[in-house]
């Protein structure tokens, strides 16, 4: 026979309620320190050449020289920024598909390259790609 006890017994039971709090806290944490980590500063560094270029010219892709003193080129005539943006946007009104590769000199500087991508952006033209020498001290595409 069994006998109750006269001291009450009481359920132990967890609580998740805080726990999920906790939880919370520590992926707003974790956010927040990852979004920090993008913050990254670099030194100046000559950067190598590709290792598989290859030079791949279509009569209907659009080739950007940009050479180190700044100066843009378009099937090797010499163009400002806004007669580029002229260029770049009477061909993509024909042809929307329209690719461009931007090459640059190895000692250009990255201020007039970005120059140049935001005057391709800015005409309309989405498929926009960087050309890069090979091994040999020949680029894939001169002006």
């Amino acid at each position: 026979m069994k006998l109750p006890s006269p001291i009450r017994r009481k359920h132990s039971r967890i609580e998740i309620i805080p726990l999920i709090d906790i939880m919370f806290f520590l992926l707003a944490s974790f956010m927040m320190v990852s979004l920090q980590l993008n913050r990254t500063q670099n030194i100046k560094v000559n950067l190598p050449s590709a290792t598989r270029a290859r030079p791949d010219f279509k009569p209907d892709m659009v080739n950007i020289a940009v050479d180190k003193a700044g100066g843009v080129w378009l099937e090797k005539k010499p163009l400002s920024l806004p007669e580029l943006s002229l260029v770049l946007s009477n061909r993509f009104r024909l042809d929307t598909n329209l690719p461009v590769y931007i090459s640059g000199d190895r000692d250009t500087l990255h201020g007039t390259m970005v120059d140049v991508l935001e005057t391709v952006r800015r005409a309309g033209v989405q498929k926009v790609a960087f050309t890069v020498g090979g091994n040999e001290e020949q680029p894939a595409a001169t002006p």
